[in-house]
């Protein structure tokens, strides 16, 4: 499956789509929002290595202020002896055309924030692609990426989050006070870094605390990222 049409599949699971056909005016809709949001995004991303200190049940990065709390995480690190934290962002422009269709149209409005939301999750993906070959020279490769409001990982990290990354000055990219990030349109995220004969800690999409609620599912083994 190449880019676009894989690209195309995530949003309609974004959309809530399940094998259904779609017709052909929402079909030419969300070409027309793949086009608009590959014109809009200004893509940047920052990442960070870190090597993890462990003990009285806590997960503290060296070098940083930042405390891991939650067993989830434990988890999903316990073969790691270091990570990479990351954060990537769209950019404003993207947040403010949704805003518009928002009051123009609903639809638009809906389905150019699917193609943001698998916009977004594309860059991770190609960062994260890009890190595992620099770290597969060790002999190392990453987990799956695990964001803050995960399980049972706060969301309320954020801004501590995006500190320890520098992430304001490098790409433009905060938190509200509800820990909201600021362009929308963006992620944060840790991944493990493990023996590249190890196996990975899947997530599990049964597991999760936010199953129920979810839309983003996919009904399998595991969540959209």
């Amino acid at each position: 499956m190449d880019r676009i049409e894989k690209n195309k599949a995530e949003i309609l699971r974004y959309l809530g789509y399940r094998n259904q056909e779609i017709d052909s005016v929402t079909n030419m809709i969300i070409e027309e929002a793949i086009d608009e949001i590959n014109y809009l995004k200004k893509e940047k991303y920052i990442y960070r290595f870190f090597c993890i200190s462990k003990g009285k049940g806590k997960l503290l990065l060296d070098n940083s202020s930042l405390k891991l709390i939650g067993n989830d995480i434990k988890k999903h690190l316990n073969k790691s002896e270091s990570c990479v934290l990351m954060a990537a962002t769209l950019g404003h422009d993207v947040d403010t055309k949704i805003r518009y269709y928002e009051k123009t149209s609903m639809t638009k409005a809906l389905i150019l924030d699917a193609c943001a939301t698998a916009a977004i999750e594309e860059i991770c993906d190609r960062l994260c692609e890009d890190i595992g070959d620099i770290i597969a020279q060790d002999n190392k490769k990453l987990t799956s990426r695990y964001s803050p409001g995960y399980g049972d990982f706060p969301l309320n990290i954020q801004s501590d989050f995006l500190e320890v990354l520098g992430a304001k000055k490098s790409i433009g990219l905060t938190a509200s006070s509800e820990s909201i990030l600021i362009p929308r349109k963006s992620v944060t995220a840790i991944a493990g870094i493990i023996d590249i004969e190890s196996k990975a800690e899947e997530i599990s999409c049964l597991n999760c605390n936010k199953y129920a609620a979810c839309n983003f599912s996919k009904g399998d083994a595991r969540c959209g990222t």
